[in-house]
């Protein structure tokens, strides 16, 4: 379905703010974006993830301590290494330049597999697991997961904070699930830079998962197709479900 050639543009967000108009990667004329509230649900559970070096993400609060995010996000492209924890900072309700917490990383966790400095990535792993210092605010509960493979035409819904509107949370809320290719989920949910790591979120049926009914990380946001109808791409859950695993059990008392 997606070439094997296709060009791929990370969505990482810019250190400065300057929007790229009138075509931005990832991003189709029909822009279907709009600003969500990033104190109601889901959405309350999108975080934004800062390095010392003012790059800016997005990521997704899956557990108590345990932020997922997009792995290039945390790449230095001066020292061609991942930044230190101590370099990364997470904001939970994050509303032009107001946040509800602000928490500090305690310890990174990316694929081996994933080295953004090779002359071809493997994008699929391009994936790294937060663990946070402190717990998350108690009034933000932690997405669950779903590795379950979605069929074509599946309903998704993805958001961050795009480089185009970066003080306020964004989101498609009406794309879908396109294919596979090369690993990665293939959708069509209008995304630019600054919404790397972003969730690609898919809604439980009525009664299944620990959220019945609510949204659930499908996987999370890293790359847009170059071709002119939008084919954007998500890591997979499944490939970081053992790293989330094992955050999540020792996080139990």
């Amino acid at each position: 379905m997606v070439a094997a050639a296709l060009v791929l543009v990370v969505l990482a967000g810019a250190p400065a703010a300057h929007a790229e108009r009138p075509l931005l990667p990832g991003v189709g004329p029909g822009d279907r974006r709009v600003p969500v509230d990033a104190s109601a649900a889901p959405w309350r559970s999108v975080v934004r993830v800062q390095t010392n070096l003012a790059g800016r993400c997005t990521g997704a609060l899956v557990g108590r301590r345990t932020v997922v995010t997009a792995g290039h996000c945390l790449f230095n492209p001066r020292t061609r290494r991942f930044l230190e924890a101590s370099s990364l900072h997470v904001l939970f309700g994050y509303d032009r330049g107001d946040y509800t917490r602000h928490v500090r990383v305690a310890r990174v966790a990316t694929d081996p597999a994933y080295d953004p400095a090779a002359a071809n990535p493997v994008v699929s792993a391009d994936w790294a697991v937060l663990t946070l210092a402190e717990a998350a605010p108690e009034s933000v509960p932690p997405l669950p997961v779903s590795a379950v493979p979605l069929p074509a035409g599946t309903p998704l819904m993805l958001g961050g904070y795009s480089q185009d509107r970066a003080q306020i949370l964004m989101a498609d809320r009406d794309c879908r699930m396109l294919g596979e290719s090369a690993g990665l989920l293939v959708h069509d949910c209008d995304a630019t830079r600054g919404t790397s790591g972003g969730p690609l979120l898919v809604r439980f049926a009525s009664g299944d998962g620990p959220a019945g009914g609510g949204w659930a990380v499908a996987g999370v946001g890293v790359a847009a197709g170059n071709a002119p109808a939008v084919r954007n791409f998500a890591v997979a859950a499944g490939r970081f479900a053992a790293v989330l695993a094992k955050d999540t059990a020792a996080e139990q008392p």
